[in-house]
């Protein structure tokens, strides 16, 4: 059998080959960012879900080789507006699952927001590619099918999120075996320090001005709820392989700390910056090298003090429903987002009151007869059940 030798040139040595699942958010956007700052990254390939728009002006400024489109008529008008450019475009989840698998990359960023990221994560990683890992929503419902899978292909997920990213390299070079504690910071959101009464009447617009960070419309509100600190501890516990009595919240309002990792002996590391999502991307796609990255530093000589306060869980139902959903295990945990997403959703479209996407989440985690071990299949049936149950409480109210 004739081996075939093929002579890389010095810049394909040199590139590293990425793919962004969701470029044209707000994860995919400083994904982008990164790419323009570091000039040995190549994009192989990009999706969207609707916004033809900004999806062309990445294809003519970046020359993917694969652009995916959340629909058909999406797909067909993008390709129409770039067939001067050598770039396939594809549509939906079989576009999304080419993408995962591209032969060309080497990591895949999955910057989608919901569930919609779970099968191609999957595919990813069977394909053997890295995972930077910005979609929640992956290991929060399906980190026992996820984690077991990368360890047996062999891949890295390396983690996007500012908190887990911060606990990623308090790690570096640890033993995981020596964690006493995570430690995992919140800012509180745009309402910390208000109490129910004062939440019923806030307006979508209220919720999405959030102190710190400048992030996608979903998440803002999952801030505002602390449904966004409950799915970061469940993805935690997959992430470090620790159980939710070693996980706490500690709210930390100026987004200084991003989160800590205490150890048997008392020592506690945390990982502190300005508040940037290019930093804990850029590390995820070059770990563990360091590179420069341009932006604001922390000048300690007017930092006067780092507060700390304890969460209200009686206001913030988010994250006491999250641990709730963890601790139950099975379906559970993807009722708790399923339930949640389609309510923050509605919440958007003012259909419903902010204090209702908790009530939405309790009574579908309430109505909810609880699968052990859920395979793909019956994660996305309760998926769905999550989605039906929130429909026909706005249809009924």
């Amino acid at each position: 059998m004739a081996i075939l030798f093929v002579q890389k040139t010095e810049k394909d040595l040199q590139m590293k080959k990425i793919a962004i699942m969701g470029s044209t958010g707000s994860i995919g956007t400083q994904t982008l960012e990164v790419v323009r700052e570091n000039k040995d990254i190549e994009v192989v390939g990009l999706s969207a879900g609707s916004n033809v728009d900004l999806m062309e002006k990445q294809i003519r400024e970046f020359l993917p080789k694969l652009a995916v489109m959340g629909n058909e008529n999406l797909a067909a008008d993008l390709r129409s507006r770039v067939a001067d450019l050598p770039v396939k475009i594809s549509w939906g989840m079989d576009g999304l699952l080419e993408l995962a698998s591209m032969p060309e990359s080497e990591i895949l960023v999955t910057a989608i927001v919901g569930m919609i990221g779970i099968r191609p994560t999957i595919a990813a990683i069977e394909a053997g590619k890295d995972i930077a890992l910005a979609n929640k929503e992956t290991l929060v419902t399906a980190g026992h099918l996820i984690m077991p899978l990368a360890k047996e292909h062999g891949v890295q997920i390396l983690p996007v999120d500012s908190e887990h990213s911060a606990i990623f390299q308090a790690l570096h070079g640890e033993d995981p075996s020596q964690i006493s504690r995570l430690l995992i910071t919140a800012s509180g959101g745009p309402f910390r320090g208000k109490k129910t009464k004062e939440l019923a009447n806030v307006t979508v617009q209220d919720a999405l001005k959030h102190p710190n960070w400048a992030m996608g419309r979903k998440i803002t509100i999952d801030s505002a709820t602390l449904v966004n600190k409950g799915l970061e501890v469940m993805e935690a516990k997959w992430l470090f392989g620790v159980d939710l009595d070693r996980i706490d919240v500690v709210v930390q309002p100026k987004s200084i700390i991003h989160s800590m990792v205490e150890f048997v002996d008392g020592a506690v590391i945390a990982q502190l910056g300005t508040p940037d999502m290019k930093l804990p991307i850029q590390y995820a796609l070059y770990y563990p090298e360091r590179r420069y990255l341009p932006g604001e530093r922390l000048d300690f000589k007017k930092l006067t003090e780092i507060a700390f306060e304890v969460p209200d869980m009686e206001t913030f139902r988010g994250l006491p429903l999250a641990m709730e959903a963890s601790r139950r295990g099975g379906s559970m945990p993807t009722i708790f987002n399923a339930a949640n997403e389609r309510a923050v959703a509605a919440f958007l479209d003012e259909k419903i009151g902010f204090l209702d996407i908790y009530t939405l989440i309790e009574e579908a985690m309430a109505a909810h007869q609880i699968k052990e071990h859920p395979d793909l299949e019956q994660i996305l049936d309760a998926e769905k059940e999550a989605w039906e149950f929130v429909d026909r409480w706005i249809a009924a109210h």
